[in-house]
């Protein structure tokens, strides 16, 4: 699973090179499946329930599942890009949000305070600890800075299948903790904050067969994933680069 993680790590950062105003996320998808399949591994998302693409971009009020295509970037845009790739039969999957040349203070803000919300997270997935626990960090910083938190979608559990138990919520409802699981050595999750400027609600659209998931106010989202196996001794990062 590190070899997999690290085959999404360095997808990211060939991806991260290659962003820039008036280039397509279609074009991003045909080099990040390149590179994923020089790397002798295979897009886990191309062709998973009929999606038609290697990667997930998702662009500006576009929270999740965004399907590449001609479109192209524009200075001030951000753009979330989720990969997941399978090696030897084992999964990784990672996401990012990326600025397009200089974006506003207010994205850059949203960038930030998301990838703390998944640093917090992180060190929350310590044995002994429930599922809860790793919600409430991530919640707890989202919203003491007023960023709504996504509901309808979640982290997971990961291994030899992109999507496994358990689900790995961002925020702490009384409704499922009941469900609540403490976290053991050998579990591995996809913890996956998902923040809005605006509110929480998402709707959804039909494109080329597949639900497109945007905010309901058509205000910015972002979301940053790290796939993290438990160890004894605390959170180890499994989709780390190669350097």
């Amino acid at each position: 699973m590190k070899v997999a993680g690290r085959i999404v790590a360095d997808t990211h950062a060939l991806i991260k090179s290659l962003i820039e105003p008036g280039i397509t996320t279609e074009f991003l998808d045909q080099e990040a499946e390149k590179f994923i399949r020089k790397s002798d591994a295979i897009p886990v998302f191309k062709g998973y329930r009929g999606f038609p693409a290697s990667i997930c971009a998702s662009l500006n009020d576009e929270i999740v599942h965004g399907i590449p295509d001609k479109r192209k970037l524009s200075e001030g845009d951000i753009l979330s890009v989720d990969i997941g790739v399978k090696y030897k039969g084992y999964v990784g999957d990672a996401a990012n949000t990326y600025p397009v040349g200089k974006i506003s203070e207010e994205a850059q803000k949203l960038l930030d305070v998301c990838q703390e919300c998944l640093a917090f997270g992180i060190a929350a997935a310590v044995p002994g600890n429930k599922i809860s626990d790793i919600s409430r960090a991530v919640q707890q910083h989202a919203e003491a800075h007023g960023y709504g938190i996504v509901r309808d979608y979640t982290g997971h559990g990961i291994g030899t299948q992109m999507h496994e138990e358990p689900q790995i919520p961002n925020y702490v409802d009384p409704t499922w903790l009941a469900f609540d699981e403490r976290l053991k050595p050998g579990y591995c999750i996809a913890i996956e904050p998902m923040l809005n400027i605006g509110t929480h609600k998402t709707k959804t659209v039909r494109r080329r067969g597949w639900d497109i998931v945007l905010t309901k106010d058509n205000k910015l989202s972002a979301h940053f994933e790290h796939s993290v196996a438990i160890s004894k001794d605390g959170p180890i990062i499994l989709t780390l680069p190669s350097s």
